[in-house]
This record gives structure tokens, C-alpha cells and sequence, in this order.
């Protein structure tokens, strides 16, 4: 029976991961026509980059494990954003 990979993160792979590749995703979006559908498949590849080349640099599974983390989480942030301000300012709107 194989065992599952060790992975070894920490608070700061969140703090500074998941931003990065929120930026980098934003980034792509003002610079280049990309349509909707592909953004969470753009994030998932910087997510898998920054884990690949930075942040697990010496566990291959971990980083792939860690790079879609990164990319579903930065997906994640920008959609609760998106919507907590789309609903703030319709609740401005009511009143």
C-alpha cells in the first residue's frame, strides 16, 4: 500500500501564494482577451508554477496538491470578493 505524500506548508504559503496568484490572474485578465471559462484554469497554472518552482520545490506531488490549492483558493477569494461587493452595493441601492 503506498502512502500519501507528505506535505509540509504553512501559514505563509496562504498568505503569500494565494495573493500572488490572485495579482498574476488579475494581471492576465486587464492585459490580454481571455474569456471567463478559462480564468480558474489560468490561476490553477501560476498555483501550479508558484508551487513547482517556489514553494515545494523538492516534493513533486506536494507542489501539484498545493498548486491546485493555490489556484482554487485565489478562484475562491476573488468570487466571495466579487460577491460580498455585489451585494453591499445592492443593499446601498434599497435603502
Amino acid at each position: 500500500m503506498e502512502h500519501f505524500p507528505i506535505i509540509h506548508t504553512n501559514f505563509w504559503d496562504a498568505i503569500i501564494a494565494v495573493p500572488a496568484v490572485l495579482i498574476l490572474t488579475q494581471i492576465i485578465k486587464l492585459l490580454l482577451p481571455v474569456s471567463r471559462v478559462f480564468i480558474p484554469t489560468i490561476a490553477n497554472i501560476f498555483g501550479l508554477i508558484f508551487a513547482l518552482f517556489i514553494s515545494h520545490r523538492f516534493n513533486f506531488w506536494g507542489a501539484i496538491f498545493m498548486g491546485f490549492f493555490y489556484g482554487n483558493a485565489a478562484v475562491g477569494v476573488y468570487a466571495s470578493m466579487k460577491t460580498t461587493l455585489m451585494a453591499y452595493r445592492n443593499s446601498k441601492q434599497e435603502n
